[in-house]
């Protein structure tokens, strides 16, 4: 019997990469001069790939991978106004409401009755404790947990810590690559709600059986009941 529900935050609770790709948007349009949009696409998350190690997840992150990017096709020439062009790009992002997924309050107001809820959610601390405190939700969960990764050994150390059987268990998210298939490897049941748009990075081939799909979060309390 499933007796705790965790889900991630962003694209899964409330509108996140739907931001970054406006910002991307602006960002191809300021460097259309050095470069075509598909090959600054590349440039940028290839970059972003290279820097996660460094900065990790997050808005932050993202902006010094555009400033890098931006100076690496301009050969170092890019402006300094442009580079405060980006820099105000990523505090627009950062001030940037919280728009919660439709359907999300009422979901999690339902469940937080009937299971224990957890918040499971990846990227900058100071941003994502933000998010979290602007959308509303926080007093609905037991705990929340902001990691730098998500990967089967984080999952197992989140459990640990709360006293939860792995089996008892669903993650609810709307990555494959972060949300379900390290929670299946670690033991636990997952629930893939996608979003409209996925970040290149998290794109991964969803597994063939122990998991459930659904196209909307409303869709998790009936689904729970027949579990």
């Amino acid at each position: 019997m499933i007796d705790t529900i965790a889900f991630d935050g962003d694209d899964t609770l409330w509108h996140n990469e739907s931001l970054f790709s406006m910002t991307q948007e602006r960002f191809r349009a300021l460097l259309a001069h050095a470069a075509d949009p598909a090959d600054i696409d590349r440039r940028l998350l290839a970059a972003e790939r290279a820097n996660l190690r460094v900065y990790g997840y997050g808005i932050k992150g993202f902006v010094l991978s555009m400033i890098e990017t931006a100076v690496d096709l301009t050969d170092g020439r890019i402006a300094g106004r442009d580079i405060q062009t980006l820099i105000d790009f990523g505090k627009a992002m950062l001030d940037h409401p919280v728009d919660l997924l439709d359907g999300v309050a009422e979901v999690v107001e339902a469940l937080s009755g009937r299971y224990r809820l957890l918040l499971i959610t990846k990227g900058d601390l100071f941003d994502q404790e933000s998010k979290i405190a602007r959308s509303g939700l926080a007093e609905r969960f037991n705990a929340v947990e902001i990691v730098s990764e998500k990967d089967p050994d984080t999952y197992r150390r989140v459990l640990d810590r709360h006293g939860v059987e792995p089996g008892r268990f669903v993650m609810v998210g709307n990555s494959v690559r972060s949300d379900i298939l390290p929670v299946l490897a670690a033991g636990g049941h997952a629930v893939h709600v996608p979003y409209a748009i996925t970040w290149a990075h998290e794109e991964a081939a969803p597994p063939t059986e122990n998991y459930r799909r659904i196209d909307t979060v409303r869709d998790l309390p009936p689904l729970l009941n027949a579990w």
